[in-house]
């Protein structure tokens, strides 16, 4: 709670005439971006995670064995990645653009401009549905076709028993999905800085580094969490009123046939969304990279990104799932509402935009830093200068309370496994404390901690305005390298550290769909 106090208490100390500034000339289009570009990719996600949900858990079509997890591949692709492709291809001097006027010999004044609000929603939405897709899946799989046969029954054609039965069933699934895509659209600092978008995230950015004042941006992150915190209440009251469940197991029921018309026009779709989201991204990646590679690479210097992101997200993520593990042993050795709350208040970061965060933190440790150089010289009359800022002491806080609830949920259902029986038969064998620990939690921990590990690894991999924020100088990661580039229009160099940084969000994907097919 310390850096939501920090950020919180800016707004006691306004920051004169820069506040000024930002209230009558920026803030007005920093909320109105903001509120369109959360409208618009809530919907965009919302229209694609459920219609691709429903379709692949109830009709049968070519294909659908391959998409039903294919779908969830854009995941491993972070959204700025997605964004700074879409407008290498794209854009007026792109390929796509080039090729048209070459061919139709015309101006092209019909074709859409990339570099726009709808342009935003579009990537954004295309980088984002797998959230909804996955969670309104599996409601829809659970419901099997159950649900259109009972609307069938009451009179209702297929359609209507969609809106009028399966859709409403499935609402609190959907709602958690839409409601991460909430909180990654309102957190994401990449993409629409690569579209140069204001948004809160940006402005927060341009107020630190641009206009130099800590306090104009840390009033920016006060009023994005109030708006967060405000949305996650809402929420709560809105799920609070409603009950679903279900009395028993539903079966799952055979999938529905259609005519070869409405078969093979459902791939078609389904193909269009994955490769815009996926394969057209990934390919487009592979072949920069080959241009690259070939012509200007520095292979010292990427080799230093690359060790700079690969250390960084290690020991992030062995920090992170050491201080989950003693949280979750904790919470079950001592049960509660104080320890309830405490989980609660420990793992609640993932819903605080990593620009938040990174000034959160930045705070209360400048302030730490110079009274302890304030200690030292009046003890020893040594000027120690800055012995925590610059250092990787903030980049890691800052990732272990960022990312402390994704390796909490796998390490804690692991945890959950371990029951009461065995370690009664653990002590009777005279196993306690922490020989109890090591012989028998950490070994049947070892799935879980495996899973936290990677998703933490990977999402440290791929953040960008915590690393931007608050890395010490010359300590760049890949990351930053795909910041600069794409803010140079350097598409092409760009592509090798994006095309890492994609394998690498393989990882959790790959080991998701071998755990569920087990």
């Amino acid at each position: 709670m310390i850096p939501v106090g920090a950020v919180m208490s800016s707004l006691l100390a306004p920051a004169g005439d820069i506040w000024e500034h930002l209230v009558e000339n920026t803030l007005p289009l920093l909320l109105t971006n903001t509120f369109w570009l959360t409208l618009g990719v809530l919907f965009g996600t919302g229209l694609l995670g459920v219609s691709l949900a429903w379709i692949t858990a109830v009709y049968e079509f070519p294909g659908r064995g391959f998409f039903t997890w294919a779908l969830l591949l854009p995941l491993a692709i972070p959204a700025y990645v997605t964004a700074f492709v879409a407008l290498g291809l794209f854009d007026f001097t792109g390929p796509v653009q080039t090729f048209l006027r070459a061919w139709l010999d015309s101006e092209l004044r019909w074709f859409p401009d990339i570099r726009s609000r709808t342009g935003v929603i579009v990537v954004m939405s295309l980088a984002f549905y797998p959230y909804v897709y996955l969670l309104a899946r599996n409601a829809f799989v659970s419901q099997g076709k159950r649900s259109l046969e009972v609307a069938q029954s009451l009179g209702f054609t297929r359609r209507a028993g969609f809106y009028k039965v399966a859709l409403p069933m499935a609402r609190p699934w959907i709602a958690g999905g839409l409601m991460l895509v909430l909180m990654e659209t309102l957190a994401d600092f990449g993409t629409v800085a690569v579209f140069n978008y204001d948004t809160f995230t940006t402005a927060i950015y341009k107020a630190w580094f641009s206009l130099f004042s800590l306090t104009a941006a840390s009033q920016l992150a006060s009023l994005l969490i109030l708006i967060v915190f405000v949305i996650i209440v809402l929420e709560q009251q809105f799920r609070s009123r409603m009950r679903y469940a279900e009395t028993r197991k539903s079966q799952r029921a055979n999938r529905i046939y259609l005519t070869a018309r409405y078969r093979w026009s459902i791939t078609g779709f389904i193909a269009a969304v994955w490769s815009f989201a996926f394969l057209l991204p990934v390919t487009q990646l592979i072949l920069w990279t080959i241009e690259s590679v070939t012509s200007e690479f520095d292979v010292h210097r990427y080799l230093e990104f690359l060790w700079h992101s690969v250390s960084l997200s290690g020991m992030a993520a062995m920090i992170t799932c050491l201080i989950v593990i003693m949280i979750v042993y904790a919470a079950r050795r001592f049960p509660g509402r104080a320890m309830q709350f405490a989980v609660r208040t420990a793992t609640i970061g993932y819903a605080l935009p990593g620009a938040v965060l990174a000034i959160g933190i930045f705070i209360p440790l400048s302030w730490l830093d110079s009274r302890l150089g304030e200690l030292v010289f009046t003890l020893f009359e040594v000027e120690t200068g800055l012995l925590i800022q610059g250092t990787l002491i903030i980049m890691l806080l800052a990732y272990l309370i960022r990312f402390m609830a994704v390796s909490h949920y796998p390490i804690n259902g692991a945890m959950q496994r371990i029951t009461p029986s065995i370690e009664e038969a653990a002590m009777c064998m005279g196993l306690h404390g922490w020989t109890m620990i090591r012989k028998i939690h950490l070994p049947m921990l070892k799935s879980g901690i495996f899973t936290g590990a990677a998703l933490v690894f990977v999402d440290v991999m791929k953040e960008m305005p915590i690393t931007l924020m608050t890395r010490p100088f010359g300590w760049d990661t890949l990351a930053v390298r795909i910041f600069e580039m794409t803010s140079e229009g350097e598409w092409e160099q760009a592509a090798l550290p994006a095309l890492t940084l994609v394998l690498a969000g393989l990882i959790p994907i790959l080991f998701f769909m071998r755990q569920t097919e087990q």
